[in-house]
């Protein structure tokens, strides 16, 4: 099972990018949920959970990088 340490992170993370739409904090939450999902006594509902959040995240942080100005 992951630390707490680590879910709290990444618990964090994920809000902090709803708060403010802070790509980096999306980039770091889907890291970081990729990071748990590698634990070998993670169980398997969790490791799904995980997985669909990254995913997500990462799929904001493209979009949101496709909507960017270009500078």
């Amino acid at each position: 099972m992951p630390s707490a340490e680590l879910l709290a992170g990444a618990l964090s993370l994920v809000l902090i990018h709803d708060e403010t739409s802070c790509p980096h904090s999306a980039l770091n939450a889907a890291r970081l949920l990729e990071r748990i999902c590698e634990l070998g006594d993670l169980d398997g509902e969790t490791r799904l959970l995980c997985e669909r959040a990254s995913e997500r995240l990462s799929q904001t942080q493209t979009q949101e990088e496709r909507h960017a100005c270009p500078a």
